[in-house]
Order: C-alpha cells, then structure tokens, then sequence
C-alpha cells in the first residue's frame, strides 16, 4: 500500500465515530433519528459488529435490565429499541410470557447486530490509523484504511468531519507476571474475554486455575464446574479481593448508575475523585447475587453423596510469579495478603478473568495531542459534555464514550448510561435538544448542593443537511 494515494470524501461529515462498540452504535442509532439529519459515518476495524463473544455462555444474562438498550432511555419510540427487534423477530410474545427482565448475553449480542446491520453509517473492515485537527479547513482529519475480507489492507481514505466521537472501547488486561505465559502455546493461559474460543482445550487439562473475582470469574468457573466429573473437578479458583462478593443491587445503590450521580462525580476535585473510584470496587467488579447462588448449589449438589467437590475456592491472594514447569505445566507463585504466607500452585490451565482496561489512543490521537489539556496524571481533561478539553484554536469536538471514568465516575462502561450518553453528546454537537433528558434521575441528593441538568448547550457549527449515513 506504500505511496497509494489517500482517498478523500467529498463532503466533510458532522461526525466521525471510531469504533462500533455498543456506545457508539448507540449514538448512531440516536443520531439516525436527529431532526433534520446528521452527517455521520461510523468506522470499526472489525468485519462486523460482535460483543464479547468469548463470554456469550450458555445462560448467562445482562447484569443491567433489558431497557439498558442501545436507544430506550433516551428515546422509547424509536425503532432500534430491544422490543422492536423482538417484534421484528416475531418473538414479542413469547419474551413477554418469558417474564424476564434481564436479558442473556447472546441475546443482546444478537440484538446490537440486527441493529448494525440496519445503519447505513456504519463501516465495518474500516481501521482508523489517525485523527488531526486541520486548522485551515477548520475540520478534523481522519486517516483510515479500508480492510479485506482476510484482515489486509484494500485502500486508503480520508475523511473530513467537523466532530468525532471515539468509542474504541476496552481491551483484556493481563497482569504483568502472566504476560509471558499467556504468550506461549504450549500451556493455556487465556483470559476470559477468549474463553469460549478456549473453551474445549481448557476442559482437556486435568487441573484448572481462574484468576479473578468478578462476574467473568465466576462464570467462567461455574461453567467448567458443570461440566467436570463429580469428585474430580480439580478447578482452583483465586482472587485478590478479600471475598468471593456480591455486586451491589440494591436500588439506592444502583443510583450510581445515573445522571445525577455522573454530574455529581465530574464536578468533585481530581484527587478525590481519584480516591472514590478503587473504594467503589463492589459497584461494578463484584458478582452477581443469582452466579453466587447458582455456584453454592453446585457444590452443595456434588456434596450429596458424601465428600466434598474437589474445587478450592481462596480470596485474599495475589499471584506475585508465575513460570513454566517443563512444556505442560504452570507454576503459580501465590501470596495471602492477610496471613503473610506465601505458597505454590501448579497447574495445567490458567484462565485470566483479570477485567480490561481503557485502549490506548496514543497512536491514533498523536495529531491531536499538542491540543490536548491534561490533568496532573497526564489523563485528558473531558468536560461534562463527555468532549476531550481541547485548545481553544479547536473550533470541533471530540467526544469520548467509555474513556472518561477518571472524570465521570463508574457509571462510564455501563451500559445503562449508553443512551442517555449518547442523547447527551447530540443535544450538545447540535446545539439543541432532539433528546429531551430528565432534569433529577435518583432519589439521593449526592451532595449538599444538588446538580442540575445543564441547559440546552450553545449552538455549534452550523450543521449541513447532507444525507444521513453516508
């Protein structure tokens, strides 16, 4: 592709999003609908839209209710709400005598490709190379490379847009002492996020480890425990965490999750902000109540006979180590934060559930960076509009969606707060109100001084009424 000349598109977009992950699929889905019409064009890397499809395991559900769609809680009559698509599906009725009220993971999969694939602004096999800022045209710059069937690169183009959004999402974090094991084939060490594609090979190992308390951890485990012979499961499951915890459900609780929570949080100092998040681990990283139970019955059910399941179940421990034993084995070098103790575990199998942690953008966003205000960490300032604080010379805005936690609290990946997000991020690029949003979202005063909604933004750039999704 060296020397192939860029290839630019005629007319520069409102906005650019990069990445198709379910936050921007949502703003196009919300920006589908503007009166009026937006420019937008959405680019992914990938051939087509897919969510975790290494945790869609049997039965396992949503921990956010089926209105936490792409669309609901900004605008329930749209037609790229989760129960249209049932309709579409003809399945409406048997999903409302189904009486559910959390989805499974699959389902919402399904659902957010039925969607995609009803968008026209959306462009899969699309990788974004870089972003800039061209001050004489006034417009930022995005660099892409259009993908093959096979992953390689098929042309270059250029497109001009006077805002982006990134939504490029998360990738599987894995700990620093595993990275060389989870490099090597000859001994799985995975993490969770590729487990079902792991998951025949894993149940051939005669001694299985899971590293991780959250709700990936806890599947993952339940999965295999199903699954393995009755006295001779041989799984070992390890967590930093001091319990094997439930996440926080109940309803005050859940006011985390909301808008009033989300000003409230943006609006405190950066130090505390950075102090609150880590102590509301429990908010997010925890277990739910219903895999908690579901894994007790099963072993309590193998208990039926006499004897207990051959399944360790340990908190409060740290993996400090870890190294090869001949080609097949694992050596993990284990120690109890509260006891002092260190210990050794060995094993044939290792399955990371170690969370994620936000993309790097450096790359992509190095044409950018002279323009970019950062807090004392080096993290980009982003106002409570969710846009990257830029030098005033940057007449565009630059949306972030799941890359603002540091500044807008837990409530960033969760997909509750997608739509209102997104309703939010249009209302401001548009300088109107297309999605009108609720003033007070809890019942929690979060503060002595309560936060209101901000009023309608000013308006921004003058619009062009170009075809939508070009």
């Amino acid at each position: 592709m060296t020397g192939t000349p860029l290839t630019e598109l005629d007319q520069p977009r409102d906005l650019v999003g990069i990445g198709i992950g379910p936050f921007n699929l949502s703003l196009a889905a919300l920006a589908d609908r503007v009166p009026g019409g937006i420019a937008a064009t959405f680019y992914e890397q990938r051939p087509a839209f897919h969510w975790h499809p290494g945790l869609l395991i049997e039965g396992a559900t949503l921990q956010v209710p089926f209105l936490a769609d792409l669309v609901t809680l900004a605008d329930p009559a749209s037609p790229w709400t989760f129960l249209n698509y049932l309709r579409d599906r003809d399945r409406l009725f048997p999903f409302y005598f189904a009486e559910r009220f959390h989805i499974q993971r699959a389902e919402y999969d399904a659902y957010c490709r039925w969607v995609s694939d009803h968008l026209p602004s959306l462009h899969f096999g699309h990788q974004v190379d870089a972003v800039r800022w061209n001050p004489e045209r006034a417009l930022f710059e995005v660099d892409f490379t259009q993908l093959d069937a096979d992953g390689g690169a098929e042309a270059l183009g250029r497109a001009y847009s006077r805002h982006i959004a990134l939504g490029v999402g998360t990738e599987p974090y894995i700990p620093e002492p595993l990275k060389p094991l989870a490099d090597a084939p000859a001994v799985p060490v995975i993490h969770s996020a590729d487990y079902l594609e792991h998951r025949e090979r894993l149940l051939a190992a005669e001694h299985i480890t899971i590293i991780g308390s959250g709700q990936s951890g806890a599947e993952v485990f339940l999965d295999l425990l199903r699954v393995r012979p009755e006295g001779a499961e041989k799984l070992h499951w390890l967590a930093r965490s001091e319990a094997f915890a439930p996440m926080e459900y109940s309803k005050l609780g859940l006011e985390h999750f909301t808008p009033d929570y989300t000003r409230y949080f943006h609006a405190l100092p950066e130090p505390t902000r950075d102090a609150l998040v880590p102590r509301q681990w429990q908010l997010h990283k925890g277990i739910d109540a219903d895999t908690i139970a579901a894994i007790h019955d099963e072993l309590y059910r193998r208990t039926l006979h006499g004897g207990w399941p051959d399944a360790v179940l340990t908190p409060g421990v740290c993996v400090r180590t870890a190294g090869r034993v001949a080609t097949t084995k694992v050596e993990l070098h284990l120690e109890h934060a509260q006891q002092g103790t260190r210990s050794r575990l060995t094993t044939d199998a290792v399955v990371l559930a170690t969370g994620y942690r936000e993309r790097p953008l450096d790359r992509m966003l190095a044409g950018l960076d002279p323009y970019v205000r950062r807090d004392a960490a080096g993290r980009p300032h982003i106002d409570d509009q969710f846009r990257l604080v830029l030098d005033g010379s940057v007449t565009g805005s630059a949306y972030v969606q799941n890359a603002e936690r540091h500044t807008h609290g837990v409530g960033a990946p969760d997909l509750g707060l997608a739509a209102w997000r997104s309703a939010s991020i249009l209302n401001s690029l548009t300088g109107k109100e297309p999605y009108p949003l609720p003033r007070r979202t809890a019942f929690t005063s979060f503060g002595l001084e309560r936060r209101e909604a901000p009023s309608i933004p000013a308006p921004a750039p003058e619009l062009t009424p170009l075809t939508r999704g070009n």
